[in-house]
């Protein structure tokens, strides 16, 4: 099967390591001249806006899928009307736009923080009168790991955050909500087939610095099946009504016994890619399996993991493989603030195992320029750019 895949970032680059040894080939298409994905399969140099670029990609694919959810929704439409296109243009608007994806969650029963849609100063201003401070401001399309959004601390903020977010236009299309006092960040992936049959992967808990996650441990501490079900009851929600299929990943905030939506990205993503070494089937694998209308690989967890972002600067590889158990994935990029350059897995029949191996692998990383883990973070975003 040969799969066409609208991006060439280190998501693409994943799918393709998991679908080699299934037999799949790949075809990529990306805008950039450089792109984690060279070596594995043909990529073409062009614009997700242009439509004869991408035609041409599906019409030599089986199937298509994205890694990047930036790709115009017009596209993969004007795609799905002569070939499959996984997930569908429906599931992609909704997450383009953060307003529309509150609105999916609300209409689901799905928990979210009071929020309000703005256009206008003046309707900043109301808006942040009305949910209080603290509160996040957000554009409401492109915004992840942290960037396109601001927490507003004091009212007379306002006219400073419309003015980094806003730009000097009378209007602008941003998201006010309530910040969150969440305990601890945690997410849910979830894969749909094509015959509509549903997995879930075990709750993991997130932690994130300036927006960006740093770490993710998996199966997450301290989760009964009251919670794991009802996480799994809102993904299903989502996957069912949008007619869903691949993996999608739903980020949520524990607030007590509240799981309240924070946003999805309808793509793998890097809250799973502890699933490449710890579960029976990876996030990635899995994901090709439910768009070529193959069966769905067990969730299962293989003993417990923790992920570890490598994030600006990597070190030395010698260093991290000095760590025992250590798997290291590094993406081909070069180093650049913010830049999310590879990470490692370590994975143990024990949690306490699986910690002492981490606490090495977060040595040797914070021993780097780029300074020690946050694990509060601001409760911002945490969607992850797969560039």
């Amino acid at each position: 099967m040969k799969v066409g895949i609208l991006g060439g970032g280190q998501l693409g680059r994943m799918l393709a390591l998991a679908g080699v040894p299934l037999g799949f080939s790949f075809r990529f298409l990306d805008p950039a001249e450089d792109a984690p994905v060279d070596g594995l399969g043909e990529r073409t140099v062009a614009e997700f806006s242009d439509l004869e670029a991408c035609a041409k990609l599906a019409a030599e694919c089986d199937v298509v899928t994205f890694e990047f959810e930036n790709v115009p929704a017009g596209t993969v439409e004007h795609l799905a009307q002569s070939k499959a296109v996984f997930p569908g243009a429906t599931a992609l608007r909704a997450a383009q736009d953060r307003v529309a994806e509150k609105r999916l969650f609300e209409a689901l029963g799905i928990p979210v923080p009071p929020f309000a849609a703005v256009d206008t100063l003046e309707e900043l201003a109301a808006a942040i009168a009305k949910v209080g401070v603290p509160a996040v401001v957000k554009t409401r399309r492109e915004g992840y790991d942290g960037r396109g959004q601001r927490v507003v601390r004091e009212a007379e903020a306002v006219g400073r955050v419309w003015g980094e977010l806003g730009g000097a236009a009378p209007s602008a299309a941003l998201l006010v909500e309530s910040f969150v006092p969440f305990d601890r960040e945690l997410s849910i992936l979830a894969v749909r087939g094509r015959n509509g049959d549903i997995a879930f992967y075990p709750l993991v808990e997130n932690e994130h610095s300036d927006g960006i996650l740093r770490v993710s441990r998996a199966p997450a501490e301290r989760v009964d099946g009251r919670l794991q079900e009802r996480a799994e009851s809102y993904a299903r929600g989502i996957l069912e009504r949008l007619d869903y299929v691949g993996v999608v990943a739903l980020e949520l905030f524990q607030v007590g016994d509240r799981l309240l939506a924070n946003e999805m990205a309808p793509r793998v993503h890097n809250s799973g890619h502890w699933t490449i070494e710890g579960a029976e089937t990876s996030q990635f694998e899995n994901h090709l399996r439910a768009i070529a209308g193959l069966p769905l690989g067990s969730t299962e967890a293989r003993g417990f993991s923790t992920m570890v972002n490598l994030i600006g600067t990597a070190p030395e590889l010698s260093a991290l493989l000095a760590v025992p158990g250590a798997h290291v994935h590094l993406y081909g990029k070069e180093a650049r603030a913010g830049r999310k350059l590879g990470h490692v897995t370590v994975v143990d029949a024990s949690r306490q195992g699986c910690e002492g191996r981490a606490r090495q692998v977060l040595g040797v990383v914070e021993a780097e320029p780029s300074g020690p883990l946050d694990p509060k973070g601001e409760g911002l975003d945490s969607r992850d750019p797969s560039r």
